[in-house]
């Protein structure tokens, strides 16, 4: 396991493409000088031991120094013991809605999109509790199982599309029954189901499901993502909306926010509605619904005693640094018997 302290440092590395940029149109320039001032033998004869090998290689060298002086400032670390600790906390479990019906704008930039945010920001609230995540549409699909990587669940958050189930519609009650195997019956003494949708789920097994999964102690909190008002499904490509959606009657369709079955739902599981509207207070109200609850105690596995590298690659680009003060651009004994790229010819 390895972390990197600085990361900003890595704007650093622009210098490099910057001074290769540089080199090529010094070369340029140089051969078109060269050439307006004598033909290629004279030129050979005047300066016989220039050699473009030898300048390749000193700005090679110091990129290699610049890209280890910048690691350097990063500051990489290694984990170099793995330690089990004991933490409290709530499992939480995400079911984000992923049908067509998310690619709507009535919520900037969209649904899907907002839906991220919401998972996000409660994410970086969080302090010790476990999460998971579940991706629906016409099924539900495990995404991430209980983990406490934050950073793993936000990476897989971002991943999810409207395109990665091929059964579409919203079946809520799919995600429902997925979430009750994400929870382990011997641990587990608080157990969450955030639904983040839209709520257009058009079977009613829904709100029944949510009942049987308040009893086996699953409680659910549901966020609407939407207006009442509804909006079309823009149909996109690069970007670029080219129609929207439309039905069998080839009338445009109007998608909205189903706030009463999202209700309900809640309702059933113990838990509570929260419009997603205004991301600040989405995160507070699940803050102080967590804060409420009482924590289980788990083990979990963590690198402790990182260690710093960065005295490695400063002693590389140290190293090239002087190496490329001490080469010369014109050539050496044993490369020019070499003759690379035929410079004897």
């Amino acid at each position: 396991m390895y972390q990197l302290e600085e990361k900003i440092w890595f704007w650093g590395l622009v210098i490099i493409p910057v001074m290769i940029l540089f080199f090529l149109v010094l070369q340029i320039w140089k051969y078109k000088t060269q050439r307006k001032f004598a033909d290629k033998a004279l030129l050979k004869k005047l300066s016989p031991n220039t050699s473009l090998f030898k300048s390749v290689l000193k700005i090679a060298v110091l990129s290699l120094a610049f890209l280890c002086l910048t690691l350097a400032m990063v500051n990489p670390k290694i984990g170099t013991k793995l330690e089990t600790v004991k933490r409290e906390g709530v499992d939480i479990v995400f079911a984000v809605d992923v049908s067509k019906s998310m690619l709507a704008e009535d919520i900037a930039p969209n649904r899907l999109e907002k839906s991220k945010q919401l998972v996000t920001q409660i994410i970086n609230n969080l302090a010790s509790d476990r999460v998971g995540i579940i991706a629906y549409a016409g099924k539900a699909f495990p995404q991430l199982p209980i983990t406490t990587d934050y950073a793993s669940a936000k990476m897989f958050l971002q991943g999810m599309n409207t395109d990665m189930l091929s059964s579409q519609g919203t079946a809520i009650s799919e995600a429902i029954k997925l979430a009750t195997t994400y929870f382990d019956d011997e641990e587990q003494t608080n157990r969450v189901l955030i639904i983040i949708s839209d709520g257009e789920d058009h079977s009613e097994e829904a709100a029944a499901i949510a009942e049987e999964a308040s009893e086996a102690g699953i409680r659910i909190f549901t966020i609407g993502v939407g207006d009442v008002k509804g909006g079309p499904i823009p149909i996109k490509r690069n970007g670029v909306v080219l129609n929207y959606k439309k039905d069998n009657q080839g009338e445009t369709v109007i998608t909205r926010l189903d706030e009463d079955m999202l209700k309900t739902i809640a309702e059933e599981a113990n838990g509570a509605y929260i419009n997603g509207k205004h991301t600040k207070d989405v995160v507070e109200n699940i803050r102080d619904i967590l804060s409420n609850m009482d924590k289980t105690e788990f083990e979990a596995k963590q690198f402790a005693d990182f260690k710093d590298q960065f005295q490695w690659f400063l002693g590389f680009g140290i190293f090239f640094l002087l190496l490329d003060v001490f080469l010369l651009e014109r050539k050496t004994a044993w490369l020019k018997k070499l003759n690379l790229f035929n410079e004897n010819l």
